[in-house]
């Protein structure tokens, strides 16, 4: 078993960096887990951290590796744009944002989604950047919302999803759960929490929303 997880590496995701000082931890007599500041877990990039920096830098370049391999369809000018667009939101976009339920994002991150898809976006229309086209009538040429939106609208569907679920389940109790311990010196790292929090505030929704799911779901496509 060993020998497996040693060989293995995930060809979609960024090479693991070893934490500084120390490599491993001891879980039992004989056993050790390596130690490394971040790790691929179901597609997700985990970083220890708490961040979504990692997560992001790797899905864009997950995303950049499906485009690329769907370029001669994308800028196709026999397919119409519209079709181009779904097609791109179904494969490219989807793989960008796979996992991004739960990502802490930061505005630092949703820019960096925004730039990478803009620059797709101006491939597949054939347009470049000093053509000064605007983003916004570019998107509607294709036919798909900013991803800022959709990356909103995910958190919100997970949420909604958890919050109707009972509150003896794991998941549910995770929303309450606090870290014990001294807490570090400086600025407190960006929650998940806080981010649905203030997604909630901007379309001004609550909890008891989500507990009729037609309703939540509703309200929370519809766009701003």
């Amino acid at each position: 078993m060993s020998k497996v997880a040693k060989s293995f590496i995930c060809k979609g995701c960024l090479n693991p960096l070893t934490s500084a000082g120390r490599t491993s931890v001891d879980i039992g007599a004989s056993a050790k887990l390596e130690l490394v500041d971040k790790f691929c877990y179901l597609g997700d990039m985990l970083s220890v951290d708490g961040d979504a920096d990692a997560a992001v830098e790797a899905r864009i370049q997950i995303g950049w590796n499906t485009f690329r391999q769907l370029v001669p369809l994308l800028t196709n000018k026999d397919v119409f744009l519209i079709m181009r667009g779904r097609l791109y939101s179904s494969c490219v976009r989807s793989s960008m944002l796979h996992g991004s339920e739960t990502w802490p994002v930061r505005k630092e991150n949703v820019v960096a989604l925004q730039q990478t898809e803009m620059i797709m976006v101006r491939w597949m229309c054939g347009v470049k950047l000093k053509d000064g086209l605007p983003s916004k009538k570019l998107r509607e040429t294709l036919g798909i919302d900013d991803i800022a939106l959709v990356l909103q609208q995910n958190r919100l569907h997970w949420y909604g999803h958890v919050l109707r679920k009972d509150d003896d389940d794991r998941v549910n109790k995770c929303m309450e759960y606090e870290v014990e311990g001294p807490r570090p010196r400086g600025r407190l790292k960006r929650t998940w929490s806080e981010v649905v929090r203030e997604d909630c505030e901007a379309r001004k929704l609550n909890k008891e929303d989500a507990m009729d799911h037609c309703k939540w779901r509703k309200m929370i496509t519809d766009v701003l």
